[in-house]
């Protein structure tokens, strides 16, 4: 049986302290589970069960608060010791600076990363401005004439890569879906028409003129 089957096992006969948050076992728990549940667990598979259980973190952060332990019915079953209780915590802290050195370790590595990439970069965007030969190119820059080719095969790749992950641009939607506005000759008369109002352009001419229409010109303001 693999501890993750006696696991499961031990949380359908005894729920009230296996199923749930974790909490600080009973001293000689296995003792107890022999007795209640005899034949169903070797002492190697409970010893193996219990090393990953008591060693959680969610075990240990339980453990590092309580004050009492508990039985396989969920009761309490005896204090839990200001030693042990140090245990826990210790132990907790320890996890927790080997955590923090991890992600330190991993954020300068990122950075050491970024600032290669970004030295390349630079690298290949003077070698395909400069005059220089190669050789000269290299001595400015101190690079090695062996290692150049791959430095800038490199460089020309991450551009690659730089320029597939860029966003596109933002459009309102395709040029072919814009609205076609209509010629003014297909959109019909600006206005409708006055009632009695010949149709055609309104002839005009200078105050005081005769109108080409016979009618006499209106008088102007006096």
């Amino acid at each position: 049986m693999s501890p993750a089957a006696c696991a499961q096992q031990l949380k359908a006969l005894f729920p009230a302290l296996f199923a749930g948050a974790a909490k600080p076992l009973k001293l000689r728990i296995q003792a107890d589970i022999q007795e209640r549940a005899p034949g169903q667990f070797s002492k190697q598979v409970l010893s193996a069960f219990f090393r990953r259980y008591t060693g959680s973190t969610s075990y240990l952060i339980a453990a590092s608060k309580a004050k009492h332990r508990y039985d396989l019915d969920g009761a309490e079953a005896g204090e839990m010791s200001e030693e042990h209780r140090q245990i826990a915590v210790q132990e907790l802290a320890r996890r927790r600076a080997n955590h923090e050195a991890v992600r330190a370790q991993e954020m300068a590595q990122h950075a050491q990363e970024e600032e290669q990439r970004r030295s390349r970069f630079n690298l290949l965007r003077a070698f395909e401005t400069t005059t220089l030969t190669p050789a000269n190119f290299c001595a400015l820059k101190g690079v090695a004439m062996e290692e150049l080719d791959g430095l800038l095969a490199l460089a020309r790749k991450e551009a690659e890569q730089r320029a597939l992950q860029a966003p596109a641009p933002h459009r309102s939607g395709p040029p072919g879906n814009r609205e076609q506005r209509e010629p003014r000759d297909n959109r019909g008369p600006r206005a409708e028409q006055r009632p009695g109002q010949r149709p055609g352009p309104r002839p005009a001419g200078p105050r005081g003129e005769p109108r080409r229409d016979g009618r006499p010109p209106k008088a102007g303001p006096r």
